[in-house]
């Protein structure tokens, strides 16, 4: 025991005072890599990251297994790497640039920024709600643009419009669309239990087969599925059809029930994955718990 105990006093007399200074240093990054995070989380750069940890993973893996061609071809691709991702992260960087100029960066680090997975998934009664609005638009022939947030954020399409922040309901959402009224142009954008924003813009879809009987209302609500995991409901302007966009994807709904059905299982889906996530960090709470008592 005492051997231990020397071992361990002569470990910790190796490592580096820790001073004041390095405390401070120790916030400071911190704060950077959770701002960093934050931010890469709410745009669409949080897609490309989860494409470049696939690569960073698969290099590991050439590494693991002596694959000496592919590391070669990966040690060329390298040196040009960052100046690539500065090309496709450009957008992204200067939003987050001209941010950093306009914000009081002191107010940001002690206030904390409202998730916005806050609202829940939709209820029911939400649900009930936006399919009347639907097709009593689509009976009107109102056009309409409605997408729906899922796992991935959509607070870079928000910006683009109107923060409205308000509980679905079937008038709220018919006014924003009637003709002639400030809000009407562009989408909305609904997340949980509330409609989180108004005229925003969506991306357009650069798809060619898409049909040429589509106009710039569909061709956006099947950019935007292209680009995130959300799904858009569109209503015609023209001919009043009901549609819905998803995975790059659009797909005539008939009738309120189907649109209804598809609405349930998009929460469904989102509740499940919830679930598996909550089963997920209870089992792993659960195994630590079990290592401790088997320690003790």
């Amino acid at each position: 025991m005492s051997d231990i105990l020397d071992r361990l006093k002569s470990s910790v007399s190796l490592l580096p005072l820790f001073s004041f200074r390095n405390l401070i240093e120790v916030v400071i990054i911190a704060i950077i890599v959770y701002e960093l995070m934050l931010w890469i989380k709410n745009t669409r750069a949080w897609t490309l990251l989860k494409g470049i940890i696939v690569i960073l993973l698969f290099t590991l893996f050439a590494a693991v297994l002596r694959l000496d061609t592919i590391l070669w071809i990966l040690e060329r691709i390298s040196t040009v790497a960052l100046l690539a991702m500065v090309i496709i992260f450009q957008p992204e960087l200067r939003k987050a640039l001209e941010q950093l100029g306009s914000q009081n960066i002191v107010t940001n680090i002690f206030t904390m920024s409202p998730d916005p997975k806050d609202s829940g998934v939709m209820s029911e009664e939400s649900i009930n709600e936006l399919v009347y609005a639907t097709f009593y638009m689509a009976k009107k022939k109102t056009g309409a643009l409605m997408t729906i947030e899922q796992n991935e954020s959509l607070l870079d399409i928000e910006k683009t419009g109107i923060e409205i922040h308000g509980i679905i309901s079937s008038g709220l959402i018919i006014n924003i669309f009637e003709k002639n009224t400030p809000l009407h142009d562009g989408a909305v954008i609904i997340r949980g239990n509330e409609v989180a924003a108004a005229t925003c813009y969506l991306p357009l879809s650069e798809n060619m087969t898409i049909s040429k009987d589509l106009g710039t209302r569909h061709r956006a609500a099947i950019g935007v599925s292209e680009t995130t995991d959300s799904l858009t409901i569109v209503v015609s302007e023209e001919t009043g059809r009901v549609s819905v966009t998803q995975n790059g994807k659009i797909t005539r709904v008939p009738d309120q029930e189907s649109l209804r059905r598809i609405l349930k299982a998009l929460v469904t889906a989102e509740e499940t994955g919830r679930f598996i996530r909550w089963r997920r960090v209870k089992k792993a709470s659960e195994e630590k718990q079990k290592e401790n008592e088997k320690d003790q």
